[in-house]
């Protein structure tokens, strides 16, 4: 048991080790960050969306800006789309889940706003047709994926694609990421003296 303990931590440590050593994925946190700053300093809003853990992932980082990181200081607007459950399943039933997000970033986003998708495959049906949107009404979309991309990759004007093709080890790397990005965005809306 211990063995595989171990060897799960590590594999773990491996993925986060090639991510270190990514220079263009290191660059792409930093621009993520600016971007999302930027954002916020014009009157914008981050919205995240996910499925399953990459959902609960989405939902945890939308509060760490909107509810507090590091500081006590007033909250970002940033939300995950799908805490509605009532919309959520609404339209899941009338149109179908592939289109769920895609109707909210219809409906409630503005050029300017930031989209962040969570899909370890890069292939969810439901976050391509939210980028889709997104980007017809000048939306930034932020890509957090797998090793691949998949289907998102050209559709992200920002992909952070975690080098593995393990579900848990993307998403551990996710997190890692989304807080690395959370830091950076409050420190640089909320500098201290």
């Amino acid at each position: 048991m211990q063995e595989t303990i171990s060897a799960l931590i590590r594999a773990s440590i491996d993925t986060k080790q090639q991510l270190l050593k990514d220079e263009t994925i290191l660059n792409t946190i930093n621009d993520v960050a600016d971007l999302m700053t930027a954002a916020f300093k014009d009157g914008k809003r981050a919205w995240f969306c996910g499925n399953g853990g990459s959902a609960a992932d989405a939902q945890h980082l939308a509060a760490e800006l909107s509810g507090r990181f590091y500081l006590n200081r007033v909250a970002l607007p940033a939300e995950a789309l799908h805490c509605n459950t009532s919309y959520l399943t609404a339209v899941a039933n009338d149109f179908g889940y592939d289109v769920a997000y895609a109707r909210l970033v219809e409906g409630i986003m503005g050029k300017g706003d930031v989209l962040l998708g969570f899909s370890t495959s890069g292939n969810s049906p439901n976050i391509l047709a939210a980028f889709e949107m997104a980007r017809s009404k000048g939306v930034h979309t932020v890509g957090l994926t797998g090793e691949t991309g998949g289907k998102m990759r050209p559709l992200c004007d920002y992909l952070i694609n975690i080098p593995s093709k393990d579900t848990p080890r993307i998403q551990e790397s996710h997190i890692l990421v989304g807080h690395i990005v959370c830091q950076l965005v409050e420190a640089a809306y909320f500098p201290t003296k």
